[in-house]
């Protein structure tokens, strides 16, 4: 493995904690409702859109495939992001620490099908990145008056493996 290569790991909770939170329905419901035929799964993302308010938008990105050639991240300085496929498959995330207002060595993450990703304020990420059609996502951010998107070209690239 090159210095500039990373290999994507399964998507687990505990492991995306530094950069945001899993959506997904591991473990037991917290509630169950609608007369005992649905279980809920409460409160799952740390959304915080700052002083702007919460939104829902629609995407619909063009399919990738590994290996795959990470060489820009992004970040929103203002508020969290949330990335909801409606779809059954996975998706590749790719997030990096900050490291004096730039991004750190990256670490890249496959999803499992039925998660989904909160990224927290601030964090490094690569750009919406299905592995299969139809790329159509829910996406739950910032709406506001003020500029909330920083980007940053990594030069070289790193080549995600799976």
């Amino acid at each position: 493995m090159s210095r500039f290569e990373i290999t994507a790991q399964p998507l687990t909770a505990n492991a995306f904690a530094p950069f945001g939170d899993v959506l997904d329905c591991a473990g037991d419901p917290d509630k169950i409702i609608n007369a005992g035929k649905c279980g809920r799964y409460h409160d799952r993302a740390l959304l915080d859109f700052g002083n702007a308010r919460g939104g829902i938008s629609l995407f619909q990105a063009e399919p990738r495939s590994l290996p795959y050639t990470l060489d820009l991240l992004e970040r929103h300085p203002e508020g969290s992001q949330a990335f909801l496929p409606m779809s059954e498959y996975g998706f590749l995330v790719t997030v990096a620490r900050d490291e004096g207002d730039r991004p750190g060595v990256p670490q890249a993450f496959l999803t499992a099908p039925g998660q989904g990703i909160n990224l927290h304020r601030g964090v490094w990420h690569g750009v919406l990145t299905p592995l299969h059609l139809p790329g159509l996502f829910a996406v739950v951010d910032r709406i506001g008056d003020t500029p909330n998107l920083e980007e940053f070209f990594l030069d070289p690239p790193y080549l995600v493996v799976s």
